[in-house]
């Protein structure tokens, strides 16, 4: 096995979103002919439909390649802030990767995050150029070559040119990867000793199969393991018997053996998704974990998320297959978090946690179509923090959280000593020189604070600020790309937790307080938040046979007011001609019912309107 362990390569293909990573995997499965011709298309390693549709890599994707003796896995990589953690967990099960960087775009922040992420797992980075085919003169290359070098601290010729569309030096990025990237060997010098240790693999992915079970994707750090033995999950404690096993070829190929320094998948045949964990040890024996002769290895630091978000069955019948549906897709994305919640309007839901608001659209638009669920999909919020008067903590989810003492006067709050605290993230964005002022004003909008501005080179620059993650996640980047004409990018990383001035604002419709729509926003934006929002109820709520007033409380007092005109009713249609008193008689008449209506009428606010103004 030592022997065969020597020819394994395994590496990942890193870089910001739309550098070429998926095509670049597709040349090199032409080159290794991982795949028949009659079967290639492109972005072959992007399994989804919604990754082909929206052009981006959302999953990890592993395959195995065989070249000039070699065997080469690759673990294709997502490029979007949002999927980190499934680059993460892709590169904690290789010993390489590949940074791609597009010629005409240059170093990008996600560039930097993924590198940053490469350089903590201590692999070997074999630093790749794209899309040489589209520059006119070899300027642009040059440049390019020196914003990488300066980063990487390396020579200009050691840096790779190529096109991935057109096939150009494909085989000498290969080459590099056999040449450069270590074999599990040289990672772990004791091969015979590993190879004749019991069977351990970390499991970095999984996904849902009907007939077999959960599939849990390794990395087999120690020994062997054969297609008909049974196996022991150690964090989940739980036994099975392997119903398959085998490699990616990128098609899961079923073979008999898994051996120490591969990539392959395990069909476990566990029905319950909870059971198989990313980040969990396999081995092939529970006794071996009662004798303590193995111990789990290393899994993943768990995701936070950061985004929250109430998801509900429009048919409250399906709330089994909501959660179902939940369980099986943490299978496929761990980042994802849910729990049971319920509102009196909708009946039984989830509140699901995401990484980000891209991670949230895609994990719903999954959830719709792999799943058949129509679905409601509230606006999403952050978590923020409240310290009372003994410093405790206490977490606040939604505004009905809210706790009472701060409708109080900021008076008492100051003598109760207590805080409010909203998660601060540092927003780090790489932009052209020439749409830096439109950038700024982007930023000034945003409550942003300025930390400091690097140059990455004659015309572009990297500009950090410190900013409240509520921020970015309502409408940040579209007006950045908007702003930049596409040039810009954004790349944050969550700092922890700040003191912050932030208001409730309360919705009273006809003097009764709506608690779904009370919403958390900051001092300074409340009564353009409060106004804004009032006019959005106000176009969507039905009419009523009185006016009815839509008024915005923050602290008690009433800072927003809208008013839904009454439905109208011509009373004196039937009259023709004749004295104006029986006109006026009707009019008043009218009045009075309406004032009597309105002191004891309960409107009913539609369930389609809460769908309106949340959603």
């Amino acid at each position: 096995m030592p022997d065969e362990m020597k020819q394994i390569r395994n590496f990942s293909i890193i870089s910001h979103v739309d550098h070429g990573k998926s095509t670049l995997a597709d040349r090199f499965l032409e080159l290794t002919n991982a795949v028949p011709e009659e079967k290639m298309k492109e972005q072959f390693l992007d399994m989804m439909d919604l990754e082909r549709e929206r052009g981006i890599t959302i999953k990890l994707q592993p395959c195995r390649m065989e070249h000039e003796g070699f065997i080469l896995n690759l673990i294709d990589t997502p490029g979007h802030v949002d999927f980190s953690y499934e680059v993460s967990r892709s590169l904690a099960a290789v010993e390489g990767a590949i940074l791609l960087v597009d010629v005409i775009k240059g170093i990008q922040a996600q560039t930097l995050a993924n590198l940053e992420l490469a350089k903590k797992q201590g692999l070997v980075i074999i630093p790749v150029i794209n899309k040489i085919d589209l520059v006119q003169t070899p300027v642009k290359i040059e440049e390019t070559k020196k914003e990488l070098a300066k980063i990487l601290d390396i020579s200009e010729q050691d840096i790779l040119s190529i096109s991935a569309k057109k096939g150009t030096n494909i085989e000498k990025v290969l080459e590099k990867v056999i040449e450069r990237v270590p074999s599990p060997t040289q990672i772990l010098p004791q091969a015979k000793i590993m190879a004749d240790k019991p069977f351990r693999a970390l499991i970095f992915d999984s996904k849902y199969d009907p007939y077999k079970g959960v599939i849990a994707y390794v990395r087999v750090v120690d020994g062997q393991i054969n297609s008909n033995e049974g196996i022991y999950l150690m964090a989940s404690e739980t036994e099975a018997k392997i119903k398959e096993l085998g490699c990616f070829k990128p098609e899961l190929s079923p073979q008999n053996v898994l051996s120490a320094g591969e990539i392959g998948y395990i069909a476990t045949g566990i029905k319950e998704p909870g059971q198989v964990r990313v980040g969990d040890t396999i081995v092939s024996d529970k006794l071996l974990v009662i004798n303590n002769q193995v111990k789990s290895l290393p899994g993943y630091k768990e995701p936070k998320p950061v985004v929250f978000v109430s998801i509900y069955p429009e048919n409250s019948k399906k709330y089994g297959l909501l959660k179902e549906s939940l369980s099986k897709l943490k299978l496929n994305d761990p980042s994802l978090y849910f729990e049971p919640e319920h509102k009196e309007i909708f009946g039984q839901g989830f509140r699901c946690g995401f990484l980000g608001s891209l991670h949230l659209e895609i994990a719903v638009e999954r959830l719709r179509r792999e799943f058949d669920l129509e679905l409601i999909v509230f606006s999403p919020s952050v978590v923020y923090k409240i310290i009372d008067e003994s410093n405790k903590e206490r977490l606040i989810y939604s505004s009905a959280d809210w706790p009472s003492f701060f409708y109080a006067a900021s008076k008492s709050r100051q003598e109760g000593g207590k805080e409010i605290q909203e998660p601060y993230a540092k927003l780090e964005i790489i932009t052209p020189s020439d749409y830096l002022g439109k950038v700024m004003k982007v930023l000034d909008e945003f409550q942003t604070k300025y930390i400091g501005t690097e140059y990455l080179g004659p015309n572009k620059l990297l500009l950090i600020h410190h900013c409240p993650l509520r921020e970015i996640i309502t409408g940040f980047y579209d007006k950045l790309m908007s702003a930049s004409q596409g040039y810009a990018s954004m790349n944050y990383e969550i700092l922890g937790y700040q003191k912050s001035d932030l208001k409730k604002i309360e919705i009273l419709i006809a003097g009764k307080k709506e608690e779904a729509f009370s919403k958390i926003v900051s001092k300074d934006k409340a009564y353009p938040e409060a106004s804004k929002f009032l006019k959005k109820i106000k176009e969507v709520l039905p009419p009523q046979q009185f006016s009815v007033a839509l008024q915005a409380v923050v602290d008690g007092k009433i800072i927003a007011r809208e008013t839904v005109r009454a439905r109208g009713k011509d009373v004196i249609a039937p009259l023709y001609g004749g004295d104006y008193t029986r006109k006026r008689k009707l009019l008043e008449k009218q009045k009075k019912g309406k004032k009597k209506l309105k002191e004891k009428a309960q409107i009913k606010i539609p369930s389609d309107v809460y769908l309106k103004v949340l959603s």
